[in-house]
């Protein structure tokens, strides 16, 4: 094993006189399945196809884009695992002091919208070279969509980024099938899962779903919530149709989405010759601190049917669940002992929920997944298919390998669906055997309002899950404790719900450390809400928090218990009309004196007028 060449001392090394593809990126170099650059560049490379990676080019000057010279067939360009702007930026806007996909942990070593900038910079230095953008942030951006950092609403960024084609999902097939085309002088324009764009004159009509155009969406908050609910529609494998969006005189052409990988295609994939870890460049800056948490991590499915509102998951990878063989799984496990930093644990055996293993229910592998209806929220559809006993079985193989100490589920476990499960032998290994003294879960809210905006079940579902988890656990006589996920000023949530929250977890006892804010990324029916203060499904009015002070007020809320929070929640307790919650009883969340209550004005004896105030002579 080796790592891919990152200088073209790198490729003069390994005696090639140029190079297939120029992978460039917005993070530094991990060879990690974790990672997407190194998934995509490995499956090139195990295509035949010759790769140089060109991560963190310094985009203020030529040189680095230069290096490699022109690539044979073309580039491939990503701004990382991360969307760019989230890397850079807060919630607040507010410029973040690290970068975890940096080595060091350095700040400010991509550019805002990396994937644009970097784009047009090859397209300005090699005016005639295929250029591919893909990654979560063209996917997630691959129609017209509202930018949050500067507050408008943007093209689809196949044309800012001047690049020929963009990929969306997780890309793998789609590589595949591209560079072969390329290869072979082929036409890329009917591969599935990528977007292009053709001038209005040269447009062959063909059937596809007519969004409303850039122009539309940019002017009618209608459309653009119209727009988002068919763009979210048309992202299922099984039953999506190709898109067109009009941007001018142009138009942008989504194909239909990719077929999820196979469970065959997914082990090829992970059984690819990741060398694991970071660049060694890297080990004098101290690493790139994003590969802890992942480094002995093991992914064993994809896609999501959860489809909660506010995550990109379903817009990216899809609602259709898929997953890799026990045996892929346990090589990777067992392969970890070649590993000196391998200490015996396995810090979690999961993906984007860790226990789904199968589809949500038969259907969905013939029809695909069920337009405007959840599997899940508000409450369990019919069809559900609940089994947790695959993924029991893999986990109990692992626990019994020799070289591993301890196996944790470190990724999001979806409550609604565990409490659905009969059996519940999986809910009481969970608990004896995969927690490492936290299981982080995400009720997100308690307000039913909130929730249902959301895409989540009600609380009462994660009330009963804690009641049994910690029977569980103290029966196995262990202290552990779940831990929630909660946010803030999600659309739908006013300083009333807020208060409702913060009521609900002082009466759970519930200390939250960190709290988060919505934070809008493009491609969510949650941003589309944000933006157009509409509901995308029913195109109700929704509310919608969006000055500072009542996002600082939601928030201090939710740690109502910081006396540094007093002022702000005594001042969202007066706009929520609940100031019987300042004061000295065990019920109050703040102490403090109440204000007066006022009365109502008396009644004129044997009429129904109140009486006028008294005018004693002051001047007010």
């Amino acid at each position: 094993m080796a790592f891919l060449p990152i200088t073209i001392e790198d490729v003069k090394a390994r005696g090639w006189d140029e190079v297939d593809f120029v992978f460039v990126t917005g993070d530094s170099y991990v060879d990690h399945p974790a990672f997407g650059t190194a998934i995509i560049s490995r499956v090139l490379e195990d295509e035949g196809f010759r790769v140089a990676i060109l991560a963190q080019p310094d985009w203020r000057n030529d040189k680095d884009f230069l290096q490699f010279g022109k690539p044979r067939l073309g580039f491939f360009v990503n701004s990382g695992n991360i969307d760019s702007m989230v890397a850079h930026y807060t919630v607040n806007k507010k410029h973040r002091s690290e970068d975890a996909y940096t080595a060091g942990g350095r700040a400010g070593k991509r550019p805002d919208r990396a994937v644009t900038v970097y784009s047009n910079i090859i397209r300005k230095l090699f005016p005639d070279s295929v250029i591919i953008i893909g990654g979560l942030e063209a996917s997630l951006r691959r129609f017209a969509h509202y930018d949050y950092w500067k507050d408008e609403v943007m093209p689809s960024v196949l044309f800012d980024s001047k690049a020929d084609f963009l990929t969306y999902g997780m890309g793998e097939n789609q590589t595949r099938e591209i560079a072969h085309a390329l290869n072979e002088g082929r036409s890329l324009e009917d591969i599935k899962g990528i977007c292009y764009k053709v001038l209005t004159k040269d447009y062959t009509p063909q059937p596809a779903v007519d969004l409303p155009s850039f122009e539309r969406v940019k002017e009618s908050m209608k459309d653009y919530a119209i727009a988002a609910r068919k763009e979210l529609e048309q992202n299922d494998a099984f039953s999506s149709r190709r898109c067109i969006q009009r941007h001018g005189d142009s138009i942008l052409i989504c194909n239909p989405p990719m077929p999820p990988l196979t469970t065959e295609e997914l082990d090829k994939v992970y059984a690819l010759p990741y060398e694991r870890t970071y660049h060694p460049s890297y080990e004098a800056l101290g690493g790139v601190p994003g590969i802890e948490e992942v480094e002995f991590s093991i992914t064993h499915n994809r896609g999501c049917f959860g489809a909660c509102n506010f995550c990109a998951l379903a817009f990216h990878q899809g609602r259709t669940v898929t997953v890799r063989s026990h045996e892929s799984v346990i090589k990777e496990a067992e392969d970890f002992k070649n590993y000196k930093n391998f200490k015996g644990y396995i810090s979690d055996v999961g993906g984007p929920t860790a226990n789904f293993r199968r589809p949500s229910c038969q259907k969905q592998l013939e029809h695909g997944v069920c337009k405007n209806k959840r599997c899940l929220a508000p409450t369990p559809c019919k069809n559900l298919d609940v089994d947790h006993s695959d993924y029991l079985e893999l986990l109990r193989k692992l626990r019994a390998l020799p070289h591993v100490k301890k196996v944790f589920i470190r990724s999001g476990v979806r409550f609604d669906y565990l409490m659905e499960d009969r059996d519940k032998e999986f809910f009481k290994e969970l608990v004896e055997h995969h927690v490492s003294g936290q299981l982080r879960t995400a009720p997100e809210h308690c307000s039913n309002i909130v929730l249902d905006k959301m895409g989540k079940p009600h609380i009462e579902v994660y009330k009963k899950f804690c009641d049994e988890f910690y029977r569980i656990t103290r029966r196995v006589g262990k202290e552990q404790y779940v831990v929630p996920y909660l946010m803030s000023s999600h659309p739908g949530c006013s300083v009333k719900e807020a208060v409702e929250l913060a009521v609900f977890l002082k009466k759970e006892k519930i200390r939250p450390d960190q709290v988060q804010d919505f934070y809008p990324t493009p491609g969510t029916i949650s941003t589309a809400m944000f933006y157009t203060g509409l509901d995308p499904y029913t195109l109700e009015e929704v509310y919608v928090a969006k000055s500072d002070k009542e996002k600082r007020i939601q928030r201090a809320l939710m740690q109502y218990y910081r006396p540094e929070n007093k002022a702000l929640i005594i001042e969202g307790l007066k706009m929520a009309g609940r100031t019987d919650l300042i004061g000295n009883t065990a019920n109050c969340l703040v102490k403090g004196t109440p204000p007066p209550i006022k009365k109502k004005p008396e009644l004129t004896k044997g009429k129904n007028k109140a009486k006028k105030p008294q005018n004693r002579g002051k001047r007010r």
